[in-house]
């Protein structure tokens, strides 16, 4: 009989130390998933911060892709569509080589956006690519003076697109010349260009080489009177050729021709490409809408 109380006891005590054990227990669990604290809610924080910027991006990916054929943005006395054909320029003022369809471009624009003001958004809307083109507009000659004509000189028509330009149109300012000089030496050894051999392009070769450079304002008036109705008011006054300071150079396609067809082949072309990343490096600076006009500006 004493045996049974004692064994009894022993069973009472088991028990009640059992009750106690998953009581404590439940309650730690209960606690932990009440208080989450150091860096296991630091982690699940930043997961949950980390899965609202991907889908915010990917929603903005979503839109660009639409946007980059389709947005309509006043430009000049036209109707622009698109942003399409200004990619390889965007993509290098943000520092991606993002596709522009993807998050990774979304999250450049957005950080581009938050520079400039506006609202970190990843969607490349017209205030967004307004902020662009002030960005380019910024970096070209402005309102240059005209060039002196001690300072220009007559480039070798071998350096020019049309074999058979006229000698009276191979003039340029004397340092664009020596900075474009440059720039080519560099442009043949990375894109490969064909040279002659004497180091320069050679005959057979069209990319890069120039297609006009200093047009006097007596020769601006008269490309005016052959194109009255071009909608190019600023032609005869105000071109950045009349500096001798602005080249247009072929980068393929038609060469100066502005339909949105002609213009999306030639930001597409590998020389095109060279340019935007490096003509910076030579002091040459786009102007964004056509894609074979560039500007020598020192010290930008």
């Amino acid at each position: 009989m004493k045996q049974r109380l004692i064994l009894s006891s022993a069973a009472i005590s088991v028990f009640s130390s059992l009750i106690a054990y998953f009581a404590l227990a439940d309650s730690d669990i209960y606690a932990q998933g009440a208080r989450p604290s150091g860096p296991a809610a630091k982690q699940t924080a930043s997961v949950i911060k980390a899965e609202d910027r991907s889908v915010k991006f990917a929603a903005a990916a979503f839109e660009n892709r639409r946007l980059r054929r389709s947005l309509q943005w006043p430009f000049g006395d036209k109707t622009q569509t698109g942003w399409n054909v200004y990619v390889p320029l965007i993509s290098y003022a943000i520092g991606t080589d993002s596709d522009p369809d993807s998050a990774e471009f979304a999250l450049a624009v957005s950080k581009w956006q938050q520079k400039s003001g506006l609202d970190g958004t990843g969607v490349l809307d017209q205030a967004t690519l307004e902020s662009f083109t002030k960005y380019w507009q910024s970096r070209r000659l402005g309102r240059g003076t005209l060039a002196a004509t001690d300072t220009l000189l007559a480039a070798p028509i071998g350096d020019f697109f049309d074999s058979t330009r006229s000698p009276d149109l191979l003039q340029l300012e004397a340092e664009t010349y020596a900075a474009y000089k440059r720039m080519i030496a560099a442009a043949a050894k990375d894109l490969q260009l064909k040279l002659s051999g004497s180091g320069e392009l050679a005959a057979n070769e069209k990319f890069l080489k120039i297609i006009s450079a200093y047009r006097s304002p007596a020769y601006q008036e008269s490309l005016r009177k052959k194109e009255p109705n071009a909608g190019r008011a600023a032609l005869a006054t105000n071109s950045p050729h009349s500096t001798g300071h602005a080249l247009d150079i072929y980068v393929g396609g038609e060469p100066v021709k502005t339909e949105d067809s002609n213009r999306l082949l030639q930001v597409q072309t590998p020389a095109y490409k060279w340019l935007v990343k490096n003509a910076d490096r030579f002091g040459f600076y786009p102007y964004f809408y056509e894609p074979w006009h560039w500007e020598y500006v020192p010290g930008k």
